[in-house]
């Protein structure tokens, strides 16, 4: 649960940064979003890794 509440925080931290690059032209900002859907990735990942992991054990 703690790393899903890391997914909302996350998306919203780089909130400002999708403005920045899609209506600003930003190249910065479109750096900054690349990095954070890399981050938003790995944190996916390991949550479908800790479900798998708990429906697997109820069994």
């Amino acid at each position: 649960m703690d790393k899903f509440q890391k997914v909302k925080e996350l998306i919203t931290s780089v909130e400002a940064d999708v403005t920045k690059f899609y209506d600003g032209n930003n190249a910065a900002a479109g750096t900054r979003v690349r990095k954070a859907m890399q981050d938003l990735k790995v944190l996916a990942s390991d949550i479908r890794k800790e479900v798998t992991e708990k429906k697997n054990s109820a069994k």
